[in-house]
C-alpha cells in the first residue's frame, strides 16, 4: 500500500473536480485529482451537443470541447491526476505523525490530514490530504426510484445510459421511443434519436410543467414536432421479452384520472426522472446531507459540518448549466485554500428557504465577502419578486421577469447589500418568491 500526502485531495475529475483542483494549482498548494474513469471530463465527454460555455467562456461550445478547455490547463499544471482511482473510504481528521491510531491536530503545527483510501492500477493508495473537494456529481434515477408499475422487458434505460451507447459505444437502443419525465438529458436525448432516424413518440411528464431548460423545450421537442403530454403519468411498462407499449394517464388536480388513460406503442423507454447527488462517501464520513438537495450542508466557504471537507458542483445540489458547476467549483476551490491558510470568516448568517422557494445554496453568508448564492422556486411564474428578509426585515427585492423549478436562479450578495442593517451571528436571512 503506497502512502502519499498533500495539501488538497479533489475526488471527481469532471467540469467541477478538474476546475476546484485547478484553483487550488493556481494557489500553490500540492493537489491530487481522484477519478475511478479512465478518462477526464466525466459525463462532458458524452454530451456532444452544443450549449455549453456560453457565460464561462463566452462561446458555444460542445461538451467535449468544455472540458477540453479544463483538461489542457491541467496537462500544463501541477496537479498530480490519477484515473481508474476508486475512493473507497474516508476519514476525518487523523494526523499521520500521530501514529495509527490517533486523530485530532498536531500539537505543534495545529495541522489535520484526512485519509483517503483507494483502488488504482498501482494497487491500494493511502493518501493523506489537509483539504478534501467532493466533486463526484450525480447519478440518474431509475424506474426503482420512480416505481412505474408492469413487467420488468428489455428496452427500459437511462437517459444518460442511453446517450452514453449512441454517442460513445455507437449503439442503438431502439427504434419506437417514450421518454418518461422531460429532464433536460432526456430532452436532448429526444432530438438525437431523431436525428439518428428513429422515431420519439412522445415525451410524459407527471408535473404540469416541463423539467428540463425552456431553450431545450423548443429546440428539442417542439422543433421537431414532439407530443409533450404534462400532468401525466406513466402507470405501466407492456411487454415480456421486450418493451411493446406504455400506459399514460391523465391527471387533474393531482389524481389520476384512468378514465381518459391511453397505450402509446413503443419498442424503448428512455427515463428522464431526475439527478440524484453522489454521496455515499459523504455519508461515511459523517458529513450532514441536505434532505432537499441530497448534497451536503456548506457554509459560506462550502464548507460542510466536517472541518476541511468541501464540496461543489451536481455533488452539492444539481445544476442546470455546468458553467454554474465549474464556477462554484472555482470558488470551492479558493476557499479551501483560504482554509489551508488558516482563514475564516468572522460571521456567517444564517440563510433560509421562505415562501416558494425550494432551497438555497450554501447554507450561509459571509457578509464580509461576495457571496454566489443559488436557488430554485417551486413554482411557475411570470414577474416574479424576490424578496431578501434579515430578521424577519425586507432588506432587498429583485425583480425576475420569469421563475421556473427547472431554471436555476443566481443571487450575488456584497458588504454593500448589507451595509445598512444590522446583523450577528445569531441572524437569520430568508429568501422568497411573491
Amino acid at each position: 500500500m503506497k502512502e502519499l500526502q498533500y495539501d488538497a485531495a479533489v475526488i471527481g475529475a469532471g467540469a467541477a473536480g478538474m476546475a476546484a483542483a485547478l484553483e487550488l494549482d493556481k494557489q500553490g498548494f500540492s493537489t491530487v485529482l481522484l477519478d475511478r474513469e479512465d478518462h477526464l471530463g466525466g459525463i462532458l465527454m458524452q454530451c456532444i451537443h452544443n450549449g455549453f460555455g456560453l457565460h464561462k467562456f463566452n462561446e458555444e461550445l460542445t461538451g467535449p470541447e468544455f472540458a477540453g478547455r479544463f483538461i489542457d490547463q491541467l496537462a500544463t499544471s501541477s496537479v498530480t491526476v490519477n484515473l481508474n482511482t476508486t475512493v473507497t473510504s474516508l476519514r476525518s481528521g487523523r494526523n499521520p505523525a500521530h501514529g495509527n491510531n490517533a486523530y485530532g491536530p498536531d500539537p505543534g503545527t495545529g495541522q489535520v490530514y484526512n485519509e483517503l483510501f483507494c483502488v488504482s492500477p498501482d494497487g491500494v493508495l493511502h493518501i493523506y490530504a489537509r483539504a478534501v473537494v467532493l466533486a463526484m456529481g450525480c447519478r440518474e434515477r431509475n424506474r426503482g426510484n420512480v416505481r412505474i408499475p408492469g413487467s420488468r422487458p428489455a428496452g427500459v434505460y437511462t437517459a444518460g445510459l442511453a446517450q452514453r451507447l449512441v454517442n460513445i459505444d455507437g449503439y442503438i437502443p431502439g427504434k419506437e421511443i417514450v421518454i418518461i419525465g422531460s429532464g433536460d438529458i432526456g430532452l436532448i436525448m429526444a432530438r438525437r434519436m431523431t436525428w439518428i432516424g428513429c422515431k420519439v413518440k412522445a415525451v410524459v411528464e407527471i408535473m404540469p410543467y416541463p423539467s428540463g431548460l425552456t431553450r431545450n423545450i423548443v429546440q428539442c421537442l417542439r422543433d421537431f414536432d414532439i407530443p409533450l403530454y404534462l400532468s401525466s403519468q406513466t402507470t405501466s411498462i407492456f411487454g415480456n421479452d421486450r418493451v411493446e407499449g406504455v400506459e399514460i394517464t391523465p391527471m387533474e388536480n393531482g389524481l389520476l384520472v384512468h378514465d381518459k388513460k391511453f397505450r402509446i406503442d413503443c419498442d424503448t423507454v428512455l427515463l428522464s426522472v431526475g439527478l440524484v447527488p453522489e454521496n455515499e462517501l459523504s455519508r461515511e464520513a459523517g458529513i450532514e446531507l441536505n434532505s432537499t438537495t441530497g448534497g451536503p450542508q456548506v457554509d459560506s466557504t462550502l464548507m460542510t459540518n466536517v472541518d476541511g471537507f468541501f464540496a461543489c458542483g451536481n455533488v452539492l445540489h444539481v445544476h442546470d448549466l455546468v458553467d454554474w458547476v465549474s464556477e462554484e467549483a472555482e470558488a470551492a476551490g479558493a476557499r479551501a485554500s483560504d482554509w489551508l491558510r488558516g482563514r475564516r470568516p468572522d460571521i456567517q448568517i444564517r440563510l433560509k428557504a421562505g415562501a416558494n422557494v425550494r432551497y438555497i445554496n450554501p447554507g450561509k453568508l459571509n457578509p464580509a465577502a461576495v457571496n454566489k448564492l443559488f436557488l430554485r422556486s417551486m413554482i411557475v411564474k411570470n414577474e416574479a419578486v424576490l424578496e431578501l428578509k434579515l430578521d424577519n426585515q425586507v432588506f432587498k427585492t429583485i425583480r425576475k421577469t420569469h421563475v421556473q423549478p427547472s431554471e436555476m436562479i443566481n443571487v450575488t450578495l456584497t458588504s454593500k447589500d448589507l451595509e445598512k442593517t444590522c446583523f450577528n451571528a445569531d441572524s437569520v436571512m430568508e429568501f422568497s418568491i411573491v
